[in-house]
């Protein structure tokens, strides 16, 4: 027997937004491999999941993958999960499914569709999403300059993921370089019990959160209408 690695979305924040069919892959494989153990145990505790688990991750590396392989040789079901989201996306998963891809054809890998943070922050932004690219997280240092000079003469929409700690540097650059009136839009904190959703200009957005500090707080998704 060859074995199945599935690929399962879990909450970006409201736990209700699990699948049926997420659960019932959960609770039937032989192991899910996790971002950190102790948040998908609350997942788990929620829905009665006591499948076992094992981190995948340590700090961006990959544990265990010789393990984690030889596994799907012997035939064992393995889900895939990170802390929220889809795995794989912006997600050092990624480079397990390449491995298994790579060296384990004869093995399916199964994606459930399920929550992510790009497509929900893109459903409620207002901007077309017809065409878009998707930056991930900026990086901190080397190319990001050219990054934000990418994003004010791109005619595409342009999405990008960014944390708490650099999000108002990141506006003071989106202002910096963006001096057309163009449409930006900051969501954060999605799904959960203070999401927010804010619109403007780069520098009216700069603004509410340069006179409203206690709002950078969570995840960000920023999204930037294309130039016309």
């Amino acid at each position: 027997m060859i074995g199945t690695l599935y690929i399962v979305p879990t909450p970006i924040g409201n736990l209700e937004d699990m699948t049926l069919r997420a659960i019932r892959i959960l609770k039937g494989v032989d192991l899910v491999l996790c971002e950190d153990t102790s948040v998908t145990q609350k997942l788990f505790n929620h829905y009665d999941i006591t499948t076992p688990t094992s981190v995948f991750f340590a700090q961006t590396k990959l544990k265990n993958i010789d393990k984690i392989t030889g596994l799907l040789e012997e035939g064992k079901q393995i889900a895939l999960v990170s802390d929220a989201g889809t795995p794989t996306i912006s997600d050092p998963g990624v480079l397990l499914v390449d491995r298994v891809r790579s060296e384990l054809p004869e093995v399916k890998v199964v994606a459930l569709p399920g929550p992510s943070a790009l497509t929900t922050a893109l459903s409620v932004s207002g901007i077309s999403s017809a065409q878009f690219v998707f930056l991930g997280f900026l990086p901190h240092k080397k190319g990001r300059e050219t990054l934000f000079k990418e994003i004010a003469e791109s005619k595409r929409t342009m999405v990008f993921y960014e944390s708490v700690h650099r999000i108002e540097k990141t506006l003071e650059s989106l202002s910096d370089c963006i001096i057309a009136p163009r449409q930006i839009v900051i969501a954060r904190e999605l799904t959960k019990v203070y999401e927010e959703v804010i619109f403007g200009t780069s520098k009216e957005v700069k603004s509410y959160f340069s006179k409203k500090k206690d709002k950078i707080r969570g995840e960000f998704v920023v999204i930037i209408e294309g130039k016309k």
